[in-house]
């Protein structure tokens, strides 16, 4: 096995675990809309389920398109990085490890949907009453590997960018 494919899993496991393990810490210790100061006017702690993808997005539409849709959606995301990963050199371990972190997130997400039919998170930053929307390990993984991803494109060469 390429030291490149050992990464990504290695990363993606801890990533899936840690993200499934803090959602099961929250579920069993908060109910549903508690919340717990962490740093007042900063950050809560949290437990709100989301039915949509970021922001909210198709939050409303029926259970059963969010279902197909976001399921989809994901399997379809995670078989296009793993083909990039495919694609990308062993040299590059930065986007190796960007794209195990947003396959992780991904995954941590679908788990959720395929057991909850909506996504758990937890993490609550504000700035007096103006709230980012919640996030959980997850959202926090594709995040940070979106940008560690676009890091390392913009840090190609121009040779190999094309």
């Amino acid at each position: 096995m390429k030291k490149s494919y050992l990464i990504f899993f290695i990363t993606a496991i801890v990533i899936v675990v840690l993200d499934q393990l803090t959602k099961t810490l929250v579920t069993s210790n908060l109910q549903l809309h508690d919340s717990i100061p962490l740093i007042n006017g900063f950050l809560n702690l949290v437990h709100v389920r989301n039915p949509g993808a970021a922001f909210g997005f198709l939050a409303k539409a029926p259970a059963w398109f969010r279902s197909v849709f976001f399921i989809a959606v994901t399997v379809g995301a995670i078989l296009l990085i793993l083909y990039y990963l495919k694609q990308t050199g062993a040299d590059d371990k930065g986007q190796v490890v960007a794209l195990s972190l947003i396959f992780a997130g991904a995954l941590g997400n679908l788990i959720d949907r395929i057991r909850f039919g909506e996504v758990i998170d937890f993490i609550d930053v504000y700035v007096s009453t103006h709230h980012w929307p919640a996030f959980n390990v997850a959202d926090s993984a594709i995040s940070v590997g979106a940008v560690l991803l676009l890091i390392s494109v913009l840090k190609r060469p121009k040779e190999k960018q094309s």
